[in-house]
């Protein structure tokens, strides 16, 4: 008799437990009011290397120009937020650009952004380099007439965003 009356009370022990962790349909006006944190935040330490980008003039006295060991690096952070129609205006209206709502078709949009507050040592900003410029097609490290090189350093992306719509 001990034995089923354990076992029973385990029988209802256990679904009670269930019963408290089921999960129920909200409506939409409750979840509404539903606080919480939503987006996500991605980070990249980019380590790029392009071989080499050629330009070729096809016309009759044709002519060539190759960029070579093309390098990006740096450290690029950013969130990714889904943000309501009224925000998403509110943002516009605040940096002077006006879309017709006809243009997104309102509601929300997915916002890709890169804080302006989060700190970057200056050492880690994107860099873009182009070891050397070169005029018909040469591959680096071949002789040829020579551009140089170019450097863009310190390639400050914080404070950018980009939305993002399905139509």
């Amino acid at each position: 008799m001990k034995l089923f009356k354990k076992t029973a009370l385990a029988a209802v022990l256990s679904g009670l437990s269930l019963a408290a962790s089921a999960m129920t349909p909200i409506a939409d006006e409750g979840l509404s009011q539903v606080a919480g944190q939503d987006g996500v935040s991605i980070a990249a330490s980019l380590n790029i290397n392009i071989g080499s980008f050629t330009y070729t003039d096809t016309d009759t006295t044709g002519g060539s120009i190759s960029f070579n060991n093309i390098g990006v690096k740096g450290l690029v952070a950013g969130t990714l937020d889904i943000i309501n129609q009224s925000t998403f205006e509110t943002i516009l209206t605040a940096s002077g650009v006006t879309f017709p709502t006809a243009f997104y078709g309102g509601g929300d949009v997915v916002q890709m952004a890169v804080p302006a507050d989060i700190v970057v040592p200056t050492a880690a900003l994107v860099d873009v380099t182009v070891g050397s410029i070169r005029m018909g097609g040469h591959a680096a490290g071949v002789t040829g007439p020579s551009f140089g090189s170019i450097a863009l350093t310190d390639i400050d992306l914080r404070g950018t965003k980009v939305w993002m719509w399905a139509h």
